[in-house]
């Protein structure tokens, strides 16, 4: 039993080091696919909001997404119930 159990080690320990050992390169490739690339987030919208002395407002908007900005406009609008 003993020896079988030493014979076991042996082999395992034989079979491991080869692989480990191994003066081989992995076959590893590094390609570029430009339909997978990091994702960046979209940059909101930015709004500044004033409000006159009257109860008036007017506001500021910024942004990358000139349809982006079109859309808050649009709600802001609509929030504020003008025109």
């Amino acid at each position: 039993m003993e020896r079988m159990l030493a014979i076991a080690c042996v082999l395992c320990v034989t079979l491991f080091s080869g692989s480990v050992f191994s003066e081989e390169k992995p076959d590893f490739q590094f390609k570029k696919q430009p339909e997978i690339q990091q994702v960046k987030p979209k940059k909101p919208v930015r709004i500044k909001l004033h409000r006159s002395p009257k109860d008036g407002y007017s506001w500021d908007l910024t942004g990358d997404n000139v349809d982006e900005i079109i859309k808050a406009d649009r709600r802001i609008r609509s929030l504020l119930k003008i025109e």
